[in-house]
């Protein structure tokens, strides 16, 4: 299993953002079907942590971008793990609309261009600060209820 519980939130909030953008009846069939599969995959992944079933080493898996940080600003990420699924949640928002952009960058103007592949960086970064940051959680809660 490489997945962990902040990568597969991502997931599930990506999946929301599509359903919500689209009114195609086999669009959305199908990404109902991921919906539901991934909120099961979530609940087995929660309950195999609980029962030791899964390896501590195994529930996270840091971004660890590198990248210039002078100039490259990012949110920091704090607050329960309920408000750091939020704040996942926004930020993909955010993203989803910068990259609409770039669907159609030719009809962005000049003077934009520069800040909407920068916003699209900035917002990547934070994305990946927000599910370490539910894996760190998450690893700290059930190491903490080991204990």
């Amino acid at each position: 299993m490489a997945e962990t519980l902040g990568m597969l939130c991502d997931k599930l909030t990506i999946v929301k953002l599509k359903q919500y953008h689209t009114e195609d009846e086999k669009r959305l069939e199908s990404l109902g079907s991921q919906e539901k599969m991934l909120q099961n995959e979530i609940d087995e992944f929660v309950a195999q942590a609980i029962a030791g079933a899964i390896p501590v080493e195994r529930l996270s898996f840091a971004a660890n971008k590198v990248f210039k940080k002078e100039g490259n600003v990012v949110q920091e990420i704090h607050g329960s793990m309920g408000s750091v699924f939020s704040q996942l949640a926004d930020v993909n928002c955010k993203l989803w609309h910068e990259q609409e952009k770039v669907y159609e960058f030719e009809q962005v103007p000049e003077a934009e261009k520069n800040h909407v592949v920068k916003q699209l960086a900035l917002l990547n970064l934070e994305r990946n600060k927000c599910i370490d940051a539910i894996d760190k959680q998450f690893v700290d809660l059930i190491t903490t209820k080991k204990q």
